[in-house]
This record gives structure tokens, C-alpha cells and sequence, in this order.
């Protein structure tokens, strides 16, 4: 097949904004097939726009993609902006550069009462956090101020190595460290999310960041219909958290935009053929599932809470929408899968 020529510079679109930056980064190092980059950035505290009831009102990632290849992430739209594919989400990482200084600048933009979550679109706690420390560096600024209210969204154990500074931002801020755990299955989760630490390991930190004074919960999202969602696995997970001394636990449906469905169903196609139909359909017109299925995902969640002896007692970030009534046994599954039709 023969080669297209190749535009002359002055033929090619011109790149602006984000996408001139990604461009102009320079590479840092490539190995595992993930090649990082330097990112220009101006400005590092992001407000979040957005009509669901989300428990923040500011974002701050400090990278830019995510090695961990989560089959279903929502995020890697972000790419899109760099004129970039939604395979290179996961193949190229940007490291921002002068995070810190520019977190100290613009912290006074923060009001009483508006949270802060890091790592709402990538993970802080990515491979990149041990070799460029962005994170760390960013709760450092944090550690020298007073009267912020932090969560931090993770998949990593890595966090555990930030403890004492976790540690020193309690005694002036209110923070949260949500460890995010899909299944305890671990070949499941190899099968769902690549590269990210095994759900033990992630268990393990919840325990260890709670006996050293640093509230730590367990998010279970995505809850992904006919593969976690049978309530003997979600009660698995549960039962594990509580064990894991957890101070709060709640769980959010897949929701699946299109960058999210181009990587997710030839994912399902390969792995889980059997549910692709039932995908298609139910995602067709709508990235979230219907309002039945999340209200019955809460009650479910908040029945196996209270046999475990999870209190939630961080409500900010466990408030659901939907009231709690009782829930008979026959009403538990949410998703009819293979081992319970």
C-alpha cells in the first residue's frame, strides 16, 4: 500500500491551546509501552462544572492520562483536547510541571465549605507518582494551611508512602482518602484493570492509613452490570472494606461515554461476548443507566453496610439520592448474570 505524502508544516492544522502544549512537551523516559512528557500548565486548581450532585467543587489531577488501562474509565476524553486518541490516555502521560507553585498561588480562589478532590480524572497515585512526586508536592503545599476539605481518589497503595504528610494535613484539614475497589476478584480486576495494584493491596492501604489516624473509605465504582454487580461479590467486597477498618463505603453504577464505549465494548466483545447485546442497548441512548438500577444499587449497598458494621460516617462523601427502604432477598439482583438467570 503506498505511503501518503506527508503535508508540509505550513499545509498541517495549527495546534492551539492544550494541544500546542501536549506537542511541545518534552518525552522524560518510556518503558511498558507508556511514554511520559512534560506539560506546560497554567493553571492547576480546576472548578467542576456539572449538573450531577458531586460531593466537590474543585479538582486538581496532577497528571494527565492514566497508566492504569482501566478498561471502562470515563476520563479518557481528556486526551481528546490534545488532539490525541483514547488509546493514548493510557500509552501517554503528562506530567504537569510547577504544580505546587501554582497551587499556592491559587488556593485563595477556595471558599469555606468547597471541597477539593484529587485525582477525579486520573490517579495521583499513577507508576509517574514515584519517579516525578507531583502529588506529593502538591500535599505539601497543603500540609502548611489550614481549614480545606481534601479527598483523595486512588487505586494505589502507593499512597501509603505520603502517611505522616497525610498525617500533618489532618490536624488543620478535613481530608478523605477513598481507595477505588471494583472487586476483590484479582484475576478479575487484572482482566478489568491492568495495571493497577491488586484490590488486597489496596485493602491493605484503607487499613493502614486508618490505624495511622488518616480517614480512609472504599469507593466500589464502577459497579459494572453482569460482571460485579451479583450482590454475593459486592457483599465479598464489603465484608473486606469493614475488615479493613473503612469509614465509609458506597458504590456508583458505570456510566459510559462514547471515548469510554470506544476502548470498553471490544473489551466486552473479547472478555464478556455474552453481554454486549444487553450493553448496546442499555447504553444506546444514555451514558448512565436507568434511575431504578442506581436506586436499587444504594439500597443494596446500604443493607450490606449495615450487616458489616460500616457506619459511613463521613457523609459528605457517602450521601446517596435515593431514600433506603428495606429490600427483600428477591429484589437484591441488579443485573441478571450467568451464574444467577
Amino acid at each position: 500500500m503506498p505511503t501518503l505524502p506527508l503535508l508540509p508544516d505550513s499545509d498541517r492544522p495549527r495546534l492551539i491551546g492544550i494541544a500546542r502544549l501536549a506537542a511541545e512537551g518534552a518525552s522524560i523516559r518510556e518503558g511498558h509501552n507508556v511514554e511520559y512528557f512534560t506539560l506546560p500548565t497554567r493553571s492547576l486548581l480546576n472548578r467542576v462544572v456539572s449538573n450531577r450532585n458531586l460531593p466537590f467543587t474543585w479538582a486538581i489531577n496532577p497528571y494527565r492520562g492514566c497508566e492504569f488501562a482501566c478498561k471502562y474509565c470515563y476520563a479518557r476524553y481528556t486526551h481528546e483536547f490534545m488532539e490525541m486518541s483514547d488509546e493514548d490516555f493510557e500509552h501517554k502521560i503528562f506530567v504537569k510541571q510547577h504544580a505546587a507553585d501554582l497551587l499556592r498561588q491559587e488556593l485563595r480562589k477556595v471558599t469555606p465549605g468547597e471541597a477539593i478532590a484529587i485525582g477525579t480524572a486520573t490517579d495521583p497515585y499513577q507508576p509517574a507518582e514515584r519517579r516525578y512526586e507531583i502529588t506529593r508536592a502538591i500535599l505539601e503545599v497543603f500540609a502548611r494551611h489550614r481549614a480545606f476539605e481534601i479527598g483523595i481518589v486512588t487505586k494505589s497503595n502507593l499512597v501509603v508512602r505520603d502517611t505522616e504528610l497525610l498525617r500533618e494535613i489532618t490536624r488543620h484539614n478535613r481530608l478523605f482518602v477513598n481507595l477505588t475497589i471494583t472487586t476483590v476478584n484479582a484475576e478479575l480486576a487484572r482482566v478489568l484493570e491492568p495495571r493497577a495494584p491488586r484490590p488486597d493491596l489496596r485493602l491493605e492501604a484503607v487499613r493502614q492509613l486508618n490505624l495511622a489516624g488518616v480517614p480512609a473509605g472504599v469507593i466500589c465504582a464502577p459497579v459494572l452490570p453482569g460482571i460485579t454487580d451479583d450482590p454475593r461479590d459486592l457483599e465479598a467486597l464489603v465484608e473486606a472494606a469493614a475488615q479493613a477498618g473503612a469509614k465509609y463505603l458506597f458504590a456508583n453504577a458505570l456510566f459510559l461515554k462514547p471515548c469510554s464505549a470506544s476502548i470498553f465494548l471490544p473489551f466486552l466483545e473479547k472478555e464478556f461476548p455474552h453481554l454486549v447485546k444487553s450493553y448496546r442497548e442499555r447504553y444506546a441512548q444514555r451514558a448512565f443507566l436507568p434511575p431504578a438500577f442506581a436506586k436499587r444499587l444504594s439500597q443494596l449497598m446500604a443493607r450490606l453496610r449495615a450487616k458489616h458494621g460500616i457506619q459511613n460516617e463521613y457523609e459528605r462523601y457517602a450521601r446517596r439520592a435515593h431514600p433506603v427502604p428495606s429490600l427483600d432477598e428477591d429484589q437484591m439482583q441488579l443485573f441478571p448474570s450467568p451464574r444467577s438467570a
